[in-house]
């Protein structure tokens, strides 16, 4: 299993950042802050799935056709190659703990679609 992310690995993005909380052997939990009004890519992962936990704020959760409203202490699952996508609608910042397990680990495993930053 490879693992490129380490505990204190952290990024700032167009739409806020994320900070790797804890890495080890097939596992990687992030914290992730969206700024208010700002939305990730649509995207999917060939070698990792994804669990999402909301703690502060409110998120509109993309999940394959589905559009989900999570608030803080609500959670989904991202299975493998299911494209998703989480946005801020509101005018606070929106965290969640994000907890990816799998053979690899790292953001070249990231297939964007849709992107309001020119990513694609």
């Amino acid at each position: 299993m490879a693992n490129a992310y380490k505990k204190g690995d952290k990024d700032s993005r167009p739409w806020g950042t994320w900070e790797v909380l804890d890495a080890g052997n097939g596992f990687c939990v992030k914290r992730i802050c969206v700024t208010p009004h700002n939305i990730l890519s649509l995207q999917l992962h060939h070698f990792r799935a994804e669990h999402w936990i909301i703690v502060e704020g409110e998120a509109l959760v993309t999940l394959g056709d589905e559009k989900i409203i999570k608030k803080a202490n609500e959670s989904v699952y991202i299975p493998v190659e299911t494209k998703h996508r989480i946005q801020n609608n509101s005018d606070k910042p929106m965290t969640f703990i994000e907890i990816q397990t799998g053979e690899t680990l790292d953001e070249n495993d990231i297939v964007r679609f849709e992107d309001n930053y020119g990513r694609v």
